[in-house]
């Protein structure tokens, strides 16, 4: 437990850097580190042992976050020339160039190299990385240096956090129906409920901080809308959790890695955040449209 809380702090510390850098590209290299951290940790769990599958791999869930916007690399590099490039050159041509070069790796190695390594780096290349990829769309969803976004992004990571840290202290606490006993054992409908308030609770008070200090808070509408979907986003903030204990039962793994003493690898902490956020964009693209 202390080596768990000790840990926790030190993210705590990590994440007030990160925001209080959010308009730097410090904040694009740590989200892309973690994207990159992410899908070495899905490939080495699932033994995926081609090498250029698991550099090429590693490599592009580097680069995906930073497609997430124009202005990501702002002010470093000017919007207009991120955004001629954008135009010029569609995402999707990188993708089906770098997909192709994962089957030619598969042929090459045919005998060492299955099928199944190829789908799993396409997953953990491409697919895990858009997730983190909405911390950037998220950041500059109206523009570059508009507050609503940072608000979506802490918003999303509540409906997240807030559900586990409620759901464990919960499930302590009153516990007693099994919810997926053949997946997690240690989850219960209880503590699920428990997760799901406290995450709605976190929100109404980070709703009344932004509203209190944020230049233009958020209307009737906006704060109705969230309150009706927050339950929602927080539920399906579970699934993503079981989805990842899905995954490392097939695997046979405890956890997806071990740089967070106590607490896993990067999937270990973000896998229910991976959920939440595109779910949160898009809520927030109909609230800000």
């Amino acid at each position: 437990m202390k080596q768990r809380l000790l840990t926790a702090a030190g993210l705590f510390v990590l994440l007030g850097l990160v925001v209080w850098q959010i308009y730097t590209p410090l904040f694009i290299l740590v989200i892309a580190a973690f994207s990159a951290i992410a899908a070495g940790e899905i490939m080495k769990c699932a033994k995926v042992i081609n090498s250029f599958l698991f550099i090429v791999g590693t490599a592009t869930a580097f680069f995906v976050p930073f497609f997430s916007s124009e202005s990501i690399l702002e002010p470093f590099i000017p919007t207009y020339t991120l955004w001629r490039f954008f135009i010029e050159v569609p995402k999707s041509s990188f993708i089906i160039v770098i997909v192709i070069a994962y089957f030619l790796a598969m042929l090459k190695d045919y005998e060492n190299t299955k099928f199944e390594d190829v789908a799993i780096t396409i997953v953990a290349s491409f697919l895990v990385p858009s997730g983190f990829a909405v911390f950037g769309a998220l950041r500059d969803l109206t523009g570059y240096g508009n507050q609503i976004g940072i608000y979506f992004i802490f918003f999303a990571l509540i409906c997240a956090l807030g559900t586990d840290f409620g759901a464990q202290i919960g499930g302590m606490a009153f516990g007693k129906t099994k919810m997926s006993p053949k997946i997690s054992p240690k989850k219960t409908v209880e503590g699920a409920v428990c997760g799901i308030l406290m995450s709605l609770l976190l929100n109404a008070i980070a709703m009344l901080l932004y509203n209190r200090f944020a230049e233009v808070g958020l209307t009737k509408m906006q704060t109705t809308v969230l309150f009706i979907v927050e339950p929602f986003i927080a539920f399906l903030s579970m699934m993503g959790d079981l989805t990842a204990s899905v995954l490392k039962r097939n695997f046979d793994v405890k956890d997806f890695g071990k740089i967070f003493p106590g607490h896993g690898g990067i999937m270990d902490r973000f896998d229910s955040s991976l959920f939440t956020l595109p779910l949160t964009y898009m809520v927030a693209q109909f609230l800000v449209g």
